[in-house]
């Protein structure tokens, strides 16, 4: 359940972190009012000659309090995590006393005959 709120919290802030981007980048500067004012078009826009400003500005403050509202649940969400290990060993088992760990081989028999190898070697 808390990976699942983490996931979610988290593509809701990789989204408003992109919308504000976005919504930034859409924007005119303090310049490009002055365009307006020569008619280059701007005030016949769909929102009217400051209303997209007003519009984009209130939307970019809306996505941008969302962002600040999920960078502090990701902390919080980050530090309410249970500790991890402090030792890569610590949740191996160990096998009880008398039991070996590993099953002792078979001893090797030695070959049988005299032992001489003379037996080996061609006439």
């Amino acid at each position: 359940m808390g990976s699942m709120v983490f996931s979610l919290v988290l593509t809701v802030h990789v989204l408003a972190g992109l919308g504000v981007v976005g919504l930034v980048l859409m924007q005119h500067g303090k310049g490009a009012d002055m365009g307006a004012a020569f008619g280059s078009g701007a005030s016949g826009s769909l929102f009217g000659s400051s209303g997209s400003a007003n519009f984009l500005s209130r939307l970019t403050a809306v996505l941008a309090g969302v962002f600040f509202v999920t960078s502090l649940g990701l902390s919080y969400l980050a530090g309410a995590k249970s500790p991890a290990a402090s030792s890569v060993m610590e949740g191996v088992v160990v096998p009880a006393a008398g039991v070996p760990a590993v099953p002792a081989e078979a001893p090797v028999a030695a070959p049988a005959g005299d032992g001489s190898k003379s037996k080996d070697i061609p006439r």
